[in-house]
């Protein structure tokens, strides 16, 4: 995976590939997929969310330009892998997942791998972000919303990062905004596809749609 994957397709930072090299990804993902854990693809899992393709995960980090020590705020915790990641980066992470089950979940995940210190999982409206304890020195939001979400820029700290897909449900541009005092520079970073997300600062939630019709069409993954 990470030769292939990671590496051979452009993703430069060493300790990203160290970290995705060692976690074990099939920790993150249900039963039915487990021979797929390490293919490149998002994959699903419970309600009607997905676990992005390994790329998606290492590029978005990269993107983030992590140190140790850094405070990291996560919109969508997922299966928790993302998390993990930045994690053992050495990143302090809150991650915010508006399905209880989810974050109950992925709680216990991140336990088992004695990351419980460093990542602290809490249920709410990510799409606004986690102002009580802002700013951060990065964002990284692992749905596509319509729009870079109002509440989030103000939330990094000088010099902060905030890495989000932006665009329609179909697709999206994976987006860099940076913050340098009062003023924010953004930079498109390449199409994808990911969920939509859901909450005051991205979509509303789809009447009548199930959670399998969202899997079958919301990947997480490049856009190729």
């Amino acid at each position: 995976m990470v030769q292939r994957q990671l590496r051979g397709r452009g993703i430069h930072d060493e300790n990203v590939l160290a970290v995705m090299a060692e976690l074990p990804r099939e920790l993150f993902v249900p039963a039915g997929v487990l021979s797929h854990a390490y293919m490149d693809d998002a994959l699903p899992i419970a309600s009607g969310q997905t676990i992005s393709q390994p790329y998606m995960v290492a590029r978005m980090t990269e993107l983030l330009d992590l140190r140790a020590g850094m405070r990291v705020l996560e919109v969508g915790t997922g299966s928790g892998y993302g998390a993990a990641v930045l994690g053992r980066l050495g990143c302090s992470v809150i991650s915010v997942e508006r399905h209880p089950e989810l974050a109950d979940t992925a709680r216990a995940r991140l336990a088992a791998l004695g990351l419980a210190d460093a990542v602290r999982i809490v249920v709410g409206d990510g799409s606004l972000g986690w102002p009580a304890e802002a700013p951060f020195d990065a964002i990284v939001v692992t749905a596509g919303a319509p729009r870079v979400p109002a509440a989030l820029p103000a939330q990094l700290a000088d010099g902060g990062r905030l890495v989000v897909p932006v665009g329609m449900r179909a697709r999206q541009e994976l987006t860099l905004v940076i913050r340098a005092g009062g003023t924010f520079e953004t930079h498109d970073c390449g199409g994808c596809v990911f969920v939509p997300l859901i909450g005051e600062g991205g979509f509303a939630e789809p009447a009548g749609e199930s959670a399998q019709g969202r899997r079958r069409r919301w990947f997480g993954r490049l856009l190729l």
